[in-house]
């Protein structure tokens, strides 16, 4: 490492990625002189760092001032070109002042996490590693004038897929071949006959001839870089746009015409897809690009299907089931100006796009949306800095947007549209009806009432299928003594643990820290042999079902069923090609499903989330029902929905029963007042952890007192108190929540315990700020 000279005068100002060391602080690092006019902001670069070498960014370039002619050199330029755009650095610098996160984290969320660590990478198909230093800046030179591509190599598996491809040469033609080499002849023919390069796995002979052919010069093999998800374009036929209904056709014509963000309310079926496809066409024609967000739970196979039928390879994908070397393949497409279409789940909306039209969000209400871990972004606020930027519409669809978007509309902030009648004008909306499990408890089944069953048993006499939603995995809620009342809990958390019984096999998991054991025989409080279960989850009701029906196909869709890759994809293949009856699963069956032959949902349990200490319990049981409840009779037949429930006068399920939002949304929105609760308040959450419950007490009173002050009276600061599940992963949880309509110092003083949460005294303390949260369990 040199030390800057006077032909050496431009410096880089990085922010370092250090783990231990959290900071925004921008370090000077000397340009090394060979590399003058090449480094910029948006690259990766290894500096030294104290001791050792490191990786940051580049977030500025200048001159040298007199007082930094005496810095250390960066050590390595990690790109050939930025990684990150201008405008995504200006983004991390917007959501700095929302998301508090060291900015370090927000870039690299912005990222693949090929591009998070130093992979190697190609140049022409040259390793970089092997490259000398001037055929390095050689290299780099190519890159930025557009003559050569660069592709990242990973460490490991994920490298990047290769497949060799045959391609003829003149030789051929004039080749001499002896007659009674019946192989060898038949493979020129089949060679001759070749207009443009073939892959060698297609080729239909043997490798001996293959060699013979590669050993005359008559053709030449070479190995190139193929996208791991090509094979998905290529399996799915074309699609046509649809004819619009009037609703359709005024919700398209605000869509492309309004200057503020588009609130689009349409009920289950109402063809909300259809008008984002035709107002996505219609930016794509201006030569604009769009992004599609999605919940991760309604990234089904037809949902991504639609799009890549009606855009075709322009389209990208991004979803959590893809590899990284798969997401890395998505991010390099969009990057190099090949995807106009980016579809994907909360991340993609940091996709590399230039010059957007339009950014959607479906089921905009969900709370997938946001964050649950540093940087804790919401989606929704970043799409509106990025449209903002770009000068692009932003458009929210739900069948039932969330409090808060619904009351910005009535604010005229956002411009309200609504679709009323379904797409299909013959698919009505589904008859809705609640069961009171109070008074139908039936001695067959604690988990089906006689109505259910007989409706089952009506649908698979018409061979129709049905869809069961129950929002709870497992098989059991948890193990419990009857002796003595105690309950097998999880030894790192404050939580029971969740019987499973996967392949007959029982087992006994936490959901919360993924702990696992075989359940005991006996008690280990009091040594008795009367351990029971209790609760139901879908494990148990699929055996149930299968007792009560044993002729019906019944597929699972959990948590449980769908770890393995594509596994979503098989199960809905199969439940939509007629290869099970009923299709059973927890809220993932709940959006994005469009199965003709379903004319009957049946809710197993409504209640699951209803009591939960949470504001907003309420408000997601309404949604969850009147999405689960729109998957039944979207084509000819008609629909049926039985909603199983201890509390039928709960105005959340008896609203979601008559499928009247309007009416939710004026009751909630007096409960959300009364009580000082978003949209009416805003609020953080700062949550305070640590192995030692004492000082996780004493630090939350530290953050309480450093609260107050630096906010005014008007702000309201609850807490700390433990939250609702007080001890997750050995770490005790305090938290403090802050309910405020203005307040300019509230920035400040989130920084400052920040920057608290950094002292060497605190290293074993976890601090995390939530801006408006969207769970408190």
């Amino acid at each position: 490492m040199r030390a800057m000279t006077e032909s050496s005068p431009e410096i880089a100002q990085v922010i370092v990625d250090v783990p231990s060391i959290q900071t925004d602080r921008l370090f000077s690092y000397a340009v090394p002189r060979e590399l003058t006019g090449i480094v910029t902001p948006g690259m990766r670069v290894h500096v030294p760092f104290g001791a050792r070498v490191v990786q940051g960014f580049v977030m500025v370039c200048a001159q040298a001032e007199p007082s930094e002619r005496e810095l250390k050199e960066i050590v390595e330029v990690l790109d050939v070109a930025p990684v990150l755009s201008a405008e995504q650095l200006e983004l991390a610098d917007s959501m700095r002042h929302t998301v508090f996160s060291y900015k370090i984290s927000i870039l690299k969320a912005m990222l693949p996490n090929l591009l998070n660590s130093s992979y190697d990478k190609e140049i022409d198909g040259k390793r970089w590693s092997l490259l000398s230093e001037n055929e390095k800046l050689a290299a780099m030179k190519r890159v930025r004038s557009g003559e050569a591509a660069v592709h990242y190599l990973a460490k490991t598996k994920e490298n990047q897929k290769r497949e060799k491809w045959l391609s003829v040469e003149p030789a051929l033609a004039a080749f001499q071949f002896d007659a009674r080499s019946k192989k060898r002849l038949i493979a020129r023919d089949f060679l001759s006959a070749l207009t443009e390069p073939i892959r060698v796995k297609d080729v239909p002979f043997s490798r001996s001839v293959l060699a013979f052919f590669a050993e005359n010069q008559l053709i030449k093999i070479e190995e190139k870089v193929v996208s791991r998800t090509a094979a998905f374009f290529e399996a799915i036929n074309a699609d046509k746009p649809r004819q619009l209904n009037q609703e359709q056709e005024n919700a398209l014509a605000a869509i492309v015409s309004s200057d503020k963000p588009i609130l689009l309310e349409g009920i289950t079926g109402s063809g909300k897809t259809e008008v984002y496809l035709q107002a996505i066409a219609h930016y794509l024609a201006l030569g604009k690009r769009a992004i599609v967000l999605v919940p991760e739970i309604s990234l089904t196979p037809q949902m991504t299907q639609r799009f890549v039928a009606r855009f075709g390879t322009q389209v990208a994908i991004l979803h959590s089931g893809l590899s990284d070397g798969e997401k890395y393949d998505e991010w390099r497409k969009i990057k190099a100006g090949e995807a106009q279409v980016v579809v994907g789940a909360r991340s993609a909306i940091f996709a590399p796009l230039e010059n957007i039209g339009i950014i959607i969000i479906d089921e905009e209400h969900e709370t997938s949306y946001k964050q649950d871990a540093n940087p804790r972004y919401h989606a929704r606020d970043v799409a509106l800095l990025r449209c903002a930027f770009h000068h692009a519409t932003l458009v929210l669809g739900s069948a039932t947007p969330s409090l808060e978007s619904r009351a910005r509309a009535e604010r005229q902030v956002y411009q309200l549209i609504r679709l009323t009648a379904r797409a299909n004008p013959r698919a009505l909306l589904p008859t809705v009806n609640s069961v009171d499990m109070r008074r139908h408890l039936n001695d067959q089944s604690a988990d089906f009432s006689e109505q259910l069953l007989e409706k089952i048993n009506e649908k698979l006499e018409k061979n129709e299928q049905i869809i069961l939603m129950l929002n709870k995995r497992g098989y059991s809620s948890f193990l419990m003594c009857r002796e003595c009342g105690t309950v097998i809990k999880c030894p790192n958390c404050d939580v029971s643990l969740t019987l499973h019984k996967d392949n007959g096999r029982w087992q006994l998991n936490c959901h919360y820290c993924g702990h696992s054991e075989m359940p005991p025989r006996r008690c280990p409080n009091c040594g008795a042999e009367k351990l029971r279960t209790y609760g139901t989850g879908t494990e148990k009701v699929q055996e149930e079902l299968q007792a009560l029906l044993p002729n019906v196909r019944i597929l699972r869709m959990d948590v449980d069923t769908t770890r393995t890759k594509n596994a979503h994809e098989k199960i809905l293949t199969a439940f939509g090609r007629g290869e099970a009856d009923i299709l059973l699963g927890t809220q993932m069956i709940a959006k994005g499903l469009d199965f003709p032959n379903v004319t009957l949902v049946g809710v197993i349990n409504a209640d699951t989330g209803l009591n939960l200490p949470d504001f907003r319990a309420s408000e997601r049981t309404f949604q969850l029902l009147m999405q689960v409840a729109g998957r039944a009779g979207r084509a000819d037949k008609a629909g049926e929905v039985l909603i199983q429930t201890f509390n039928p006068e709960h105005y959340a399920l008896a609203l979601a029963s008559q499928q009247d939002y309007e009416t939710f949304y004026k009751q909630e929105m007096k409960f959300r007042q009364l009580q000082a609760y978003p949209p009416y308040y805003f609020t953080v959450q700062i949550l305070v952890s640590h192995k030692n419950e004492e000082l996780a007490v004493k630090k939350s009173y530290e953050i309480l007192s450093l609260l107050a002050s630096r906010l005014t009276e008007k702000a309201r600061i609850l807490g700390p108190t433990p939250r609702s599940i007080a001890r997750t992963h050995n770490f005790y949880h305090y938290q403090v929540l802050i309910k405020y309509r203005f307040e300019e110092g509230l920035e400040d003083a989130l920084n400052a315990i920040l920057e608290l949460a950094q002292l060497r005294e605190n290293r074993e303390l976890r601090v995390a700020i939530d801006s408006e949260p969207q769970n408190f369990v």
